[in-house]
C-alpha cells in the first residue's frame, strides 16, 4: 500500500483520537479546525520517523499533544488574539439532562483553568487511558503521572466544591 494511502487510513481510522486532542486545547470551532490541521501536518511530517516501538495510537497522541501545546504556547504570545468564545459542549444522544450537562460546563470550564500538561494528564486519563501509556505519551514517569493526577483531581473536586 503506498505511503499516502496509509497514511490517509490512518487519519480517518483516528479522526476522533484528534478531534479530542485538538478541541480541548481551543475554545472556538475555527482554532479547533485550524490546530487539526496542523496536527495531521505534523504527523505527515514525522510519519517516516514512527518505528512501531509503541502503539500508533501512542505515538499519534504525542504529536497531537505536543503539537497542541506549542500552538497554545505561540497563541498566547499573540495578546491580539484573545478568544472571547466560550466552551461549547455539544448535546449527546446519551443523556439529555440539564443538571448533568451544566455540570459537565463547569468541569470542561475548570479543566480550561489548568497548565497545558494537567489539561493533557486529565484528558488522557478520561480517554481511559493507564498511567504507564500516559506516560509514554507525556514522556513523564508513571509514579509522576499517579501523583499529578492525583493532585489535579483533588484540586478539581476542591474548586468544583466551591461551585
Amino acid at each position: 500500500m503506498p505511503k499516502e494511502a496509509l497514511f490517509t487510513d490512518l487519519i480517518r481510522e483516528h479522526q476522533g483520537l484528534l478531534f479530542k486532542v485538538t478541541s480541548i486545547y481551543t475554545d472556538n470551532k475555527q482554532d479547533q479546525e485550524d490546530l487539526f490541521q496542523e496536527v495531521v501536518y505534523q504527523l505527515w511530517k514525522y510519519f517516516d520517523s514512527f518505528r512501531n516501538e509503541s502503539k500508533i495510537s501512542t505515538w499519534m497522541y504525542r504529536v497531537g499533544m505536543n503539537t497542541a501545546i506549542t500552538h497554545l504556547k505561540r497563541k498566547r504570545r499573540r495578546p491580539d488574539s484573545i478568544s472571547i468564545a466560550d466552551t461549547v459542549i455539544k448535546e449527546t444522544d446519551i443523556t439529555k439532562d440539564e443538571i448533568y450537562e451544566e455540570r459537565l460546563r463547569l468541569l470542561y470550564r475548570q479543566l480550561k483553568q489548568l497548565n497545558t500538561l494537567d489539561m493533557g494528564l486529565i484528558f488522557l486519563l478520561l480517554e481511559g487511558k493507564r498511567y504507564k501509556e500516559i506516560a509514554e505519551i507525556t514522556g513523564l514517569e508513571a509514579s509522576n503521572v499517579g501523583t499529578r493526577i492525583s493532585r489535579i483531581k483533588k484540586k478539581l473536586k476542591t474548586n468544583m466544591n466551591k461551585l
